[in-house]
């Protein structure tokens, strides 16, 4: 089992973090230190994901983070690496219909050069696009 508390109120996340015993994820959002809007995750809850060896996925809307472009999702993501590490952040589209982004997923590889351009490696991207998702279900999946 997998736990996302990607809708959940910060008493919950508290919660669930303190007795969680596998790694859990938040599958879609962002942080407060880039876009304050009520859902995001502040730098204490991204400390508590990084204790529990999970992960956040950052989205591309606008209450995710602030401004729907490429730059706005890689800025978020860089906020997470600097707080919680490169292994606790990937993406998190949440295309339901209920959200407007201003690219889809056939485009991301406008993040995938923002976050060039700001430095990191291509291990690093490749754990960010996909690999720590990857992880985190290999985890959450396997037989205890």
């Amino acid at each position: 089992m997998i736990i996302d508390l990607a809708h959940s109120s910060a008493a919950t996340f508290a919660d669930v973090m303190a007795i969680a015993t596998r790694p859990v994820v938040v599958s879609h959002g962002g942080v407060k230190a880039t876009c304050n809007t009520p859902r995001n995750l502040t730098d204490a809850q991204l400390q508590m994901l990084k204790a529990n060896g999970g992960m956040i996925g950052i989205g591309y809307w606008d209450a995710a983070v602030c401004a729907p472009t490429p730059q706005a999702t890689a800025r978020a993501i860089l906020h997470v690496i600097r707080q919680a590490g490169i292994d606790h952040v990937g993406l998190g589209s949440d295309y339901d219909g209920g959200t407007t982004v201003g690219f889809t997923t056939e485009h991301l590889e406008a993040v995938t050069q923002a976050l060039m351009a700001a430095g990191l490696s291509d291990s690093d991207i490749a754990k960010v696009m996909g690999g720590n998702a990857a992880r985190l279900l290999a985890a959450g999946l396997a037989p205890r």
